[in-house]
């Protein structure tokens, strides 16, 4: 969803793939990366070229998540950015830590569409929640997405399970202080993502109401990793990365009857989306399950293929 926020704004005109980020994040000017040394004393370079907003879409920017063993995961886990109570702040406390990596060296799934949600807010000079309710959620009339859980609708909302000695175990879950991120936090049901699905599918449109336009479809759903390192995406490295999803770029590696170019990507409580645009389908599961369950999910998308009959 965020993604396709972004592509709107590039539609408009307002801004572009190769745009500088620090453009409208100045507080990102003075970013170094990890060179060496120690958590309490690290070596810094300078960067050797400038994020893009390309690179934020394709999780190539150089930012991480911290769930590593690592010296960055190791300040990231000190900083929390994650734990800040607004965007502006989670801007901040990322602008002091260090990029894993050079921008545009390889791919590692991270902060980079939480940041975009910071920027579509800059862009568009509304908080990003308001934004997406008005240009996506309201248009596609996905009426049970929230950043903010209404109170009336709590009842309904699916608890997160794990297996511990055998037996199922509740889990809290993910919370973010109600702070609208980019890459998480957003409350949804199977029926409403169907319909960001099938607007998609549909090359941007849906019962009438178009947010992107079919080429901005297109240029999303390709791969942009060309020459890069295949990232592990489900437990295999039979996908590339497109603009904000997983781009199948090698149907024989995956072992999985799926078409080249299969689109989407997963939720951390094994919750799943995927568009196939050859075979006009599009595929759902909302697993509320953690760890991650990537077999569960394979299997689901096999059982879909087999059951294609012409």
């Amino acid at each position: 969803i965020t993604s396709v926020a972004v592509m709107m704004l590039v539609e408009e005109g307002r801004l572009s793939l190769d745009d500088r980020v620090e453009k409208y994040i100045p507080e990102f000017k003075g970013l170094k990366v990890y060179k060496g040394g120690t958590v309490e004393r690290p070596e810094l370079e300078d960067l050797a070229r400038p994020i893009t907003i390309k690179h934020l879409l394709t999780h190539t920017s150089g930012f991480t998540y911290g769930w590593g063993n690592d010296n960055v995961s190791a300040l990231y886990r000190k900083a929390d950015p994650l734990g800040a109570r607004s965007l502006r702040e989670f801007i901040e406390r990322l602008s002091r830590l260090p990029l894993a990596f050079q921008p545009g060296e390889r791919y590692e799934y991270s902060v980079s569409i939480d940041v975009l949600g910071y920027l579509v807010e800059v862009v568009s000079g509304e908080p990003f929640d308001q934004f997406v309710e008005k240009r996506i959620t309201g248009p596609l009339k996905m009426t049970d997405t929230h950043f903010r859980l209404p109170e009336a609708k709590r009842p309904r909302l699916a608890k997160i399970y794990s297996r511990r000695e055998g037996k199922l175990v509740a889990q809290p879950g993910l919370q973010t202080g109600g702070v609208p991120y980019g890459g998480m936090g957003l409350y949804s049901t199977i029926g409403d993502y169907a319909r960001f699905a099938q607007m998609l599918l549909n090359g941007g449109q849906l019962d009438g109401v178009r947010l992107l336009g079919r080429k901005t479809v297109d240029l999303m759903t390709m791969n942009h990793l060309a020459g890069l390192p295949r990232p592990t995406i489900g437990g295999d490295d039979a996908d590339g990365f497109g603009l904000g999803g997983a781009v199948r770029i090698d149907v024989a590696r995956s072992g999985r009857p799926a078409s080249e170019g299969l689109f989407g990507w997963n939720g951390a409580a094994s919750t799943f989306f995927r568009i196939d645009r050859r075979e006009r389908l599009a595929l759902l599961v909302f697993m509320q399950w953690m760890p991650f369950d990537a077999a569960t999910l394979n299997l689901f998308e096999t059982l879909v293929y087999q059951a294609l009959a012409d």
